[in-house]
Order: C-alpha cells, then structure tokens, then sequence
C-alpha cells in the first residue's frame, strides 16, 4: 500500500456541490477516492460555482429532497458499511435536523462510525459568511453530536466563547470544544502572534495528546482548501487512529496543492493536477507533539 493510500472506508458526504471549481463534496469526493476511499456524495446544493464570485446559478436543494437522496441510499442496506459521516457548509437551517437524524441512523446501523464536522461560518478575514441562525445552529446542535470537528481558529473562538490565539489559548479553547462533545479537534488555521513570519500551523487534539505542524503561509486565497483539509484529515485519522499521522500526511497533501495552485496562476484548486500528493504526501513537514 503506499504511504498516502488507505483500507477499505466508506464516507457518507453531505456537502454542496458546483459545477465549476472546487468546493464542498466537488473538492473533497476526488481526493478522498484518490486514496482509496469510498464515497456517497449527497447535494445539499447544486451551483454553477462558489459564492465567491458574487453570482451563481442552480438551487438550493429543499431539505426534504436532500434526505430523500439520504433514505434511498439507507433503504440500499449501505449504512451498516458507513465509518464516516462527513459534513461541511450548510446552506439553510433545515439541512441542520436532516444531518443529525442520518448521523443518527447510521451510527445505529453500524455502532463504530463516526460523524466529522467541519463547522464553516467565516475566518477572521472575511468574518462570518453564512446565515446569522448557522453558527448558533453549529454551537448549540450539530457539534454536540460530532466525533471530529474542523474548526479554523475563528470558528473555535465562536463554538467555545474564548480567543484562541497563543499555543497555550488555542489548546485551552480546543478543550472547551471537546467538552461540548467532539473526542477530536482538528484546528485548520492557527495563526499565533509568536510563530515564524510567513507561517501557519494546523492543531489537532484527541484523548492520545495534541500535535502541531507549521507550513508556509502562500500569499493567496484558495477557497475549498477546508473542505480538502477536513476530507483528508478525517479518512487517514479513521484509517490509522493516529491523529499526528493524519496532520502530516494532511498537512503535506493539502501544502502541495495549495502550492500547485499559486503556481498555476488560476484562481480555482488545481485539484487532479495536484492528485499525486495524496496518494504519495512528501510528508515534507514536522509535527511536534505539545502541551
């Protein structure tokens, strides 16, 4: 087996999806099958391209209809061969209550599966970008019921109430979010004023320890980068159970692509130009067990 592939997974992928770029499940179904996984992508979307550019075409599908997708694939006798069920960007407040009742029907179908959320809301740039009911939504219902969560550092700051900001402050608010019910946070973008110049590291903390990785900070804005980032991250933690294995084959996968992507020039991830490193991460950067 090579070093970035793994054994037999399946993900349950509920995510948007465009037809013209790379986020939600059109980032994270592609590298996911690149290292074996797979996938049952479900909509909660379907956009001609990310909200990014200011406009888009295609509908929001109706909560109804995205658990109807959901409840055909349950009543194919799959859910009892789910490890994973994967969420990102919410659109509406109703696709909140269709997540948590699948979530829910797998893990009763098959007691060892796990539910990985990445709780998009903002970052610290942009401030929140999703409706003003998602991120109390994501607090008070969704992380709760979460086994991994995939915050950045301004999500963090919002799920638990604190600042995260130094080694010592970002771990302290990684326990507040581990007490709300998550056994393992992955914390995406921890920019601390201490760290090198031109840098960002990637956190993650579960019952074994916490580990951190720094990379370089590239000069860009990679939309779908997160959802590559929590697609990676949770399919090498569930394959391994070994979280710092997972950061660094995330971290040096996610690295590359991000920097495939400068390099190209376009604006959109360079997504299958940049397949050989998740099959084979360089594992081309450090991680360093702390606290």
């Amino acid at each position: 087996m090579r070093p970035g592939t793994i054994g037999r997974v399946k993900v349950l992928s509920i995510q948007s999806a465009v037809a013209y770029g790379h986020v939600g499940n059109s980032a994270a179904v592609f590298p996911l099958q690149r290292i074996g996984v797979e996938v049952l992508p479900v909509y909660t979307v379907n956009f001609s391209n990310h909200t990014g550019y200011g406009a888009w075409r295609g509908p929001l599908i109706a909560p109804v209809d995205v658990a109807a997708v959901i409840q055909g694939v349950e009543d194919r006798g799959v859910f009892p061969q789910i490890d994973v069920v994967l969420s990102g960007y919410q659109g509406g407040a109703g696709i909140a209550d269709v997540i948590i009742d699948a979530v829910a029907r797998v893990k009763a179908a098959n007691p060892g599966a796990v539910y990985a959320c990445d709780p998009v809301m903002g970052n610290a740039k942009s401030g929140c970008f999703v409706a003003p009911e998602i991120p109390i939504l994501l607090r008070e219902r969704v992380v709760p019921v979460a086994d991994i969560i995939t915050p950045n550092q301004f999500e963090l700051g919002f799920l638990t109430g604190t600042e995260p900001g130094t080694i010592d402050s970002t771990l302290k608010s990684v326990e507040a979010a581990r007490a709300m019910g998550p056994s393992t946070v992955l914390v995406t973008s921890v920019e601390r004023p201490d760290r090198e110049p031109d840098t960002i590291e990637m956190m993650v903390v579960d019952d074994a320890g916490a580990w951190i990785v720094q990379t370089p900070l590239l000069p860009m804005k990679a939309n779908g980068s997160g959802d590559v980032t929590a697609a990676l991250f949770t399919a090498h933690y569930r394959a391994t159970g070994d979280a710092g294995l997972a950061l660094a084959r995330t971290a040096s996968s996610v690295f590359d692509l991000l920097q495939n992507t400068l390099d190209s020039g376009e604006r959109e991830l360079q997504l299958v130009e940049s397949q050989e490193g998740y099959a084979n991460p360089r594992m081309q950067f450090e991680v360093r067990k702390i606290g």
